[in-house]
């Protein structure tokens, strides 16, 4: 039997937690959400990024916006979303894919209200960028334990 963490409890240090970005193209939002938590977490947590119906790029913008970060998700692709993806993960943070994500007991689920970057040039997509990168920050000091976070 594996140790498991509750919703509500960080996972300990012997298990890495892991988050899944859905998002309904994989192109934007939860690439750039994706590719935040890496970074920031420094590989300590798992990091999982799908769609409800993915696109068949990321979008130039948000490319352009994270490398201005110093994060290259240029090589990046949209994957769908699978229950798969969903069981194996223990927080799910969706940003618009309404009732296409599929919802399992014992995950904790944040939905989080973000301006959708499509159409939008790289001026439109840095403020997205920018509250995506304050979220995570905090959540990376919900998911890992005191003195191990990084800023």
């Amino acid at each position: 039997m594996t140790a498991q963490t509750t919703p509500d409890t960080p996972a300990t240090q012997t298990q890495k937690p892991s988050v899944l970005f859905v998002c309904v193209h994989n192109a934007g939002r939860s690439q750039m959400a994706a590719a935040y938590l890496s970074h920031l977490s420094e590989g300590r947590i798992e990091v999982r990024s799908a769609g409800s119906a993915p696109g068949d790029a990321v979008n130039p913008a948000a490319v352009a916006a994270m490398a201005e970060e110093g994060i290259d998700i240029s090589a990046n692709r949209p994957k769908v979303l699978t229950d798969a993806a969903v069981q194996d993960s223990d927080v799910v943070i969706t940003m618009g894919c309404g009732d296409a994500c599929p919802f399992f007991p014992g995950k904790r689920y944040e939905d989080w209200k973000l301006e959708d970057p499509a159409g939008q040039g790289v001026d439109g997509v840095r403020p997205i960028r920018d509250e995506i990168k304050t979220r995570i920050q905090q959540l990376i000091t919900e998911l890992l334990p005191a003195g191990t976070t990084t800023s």
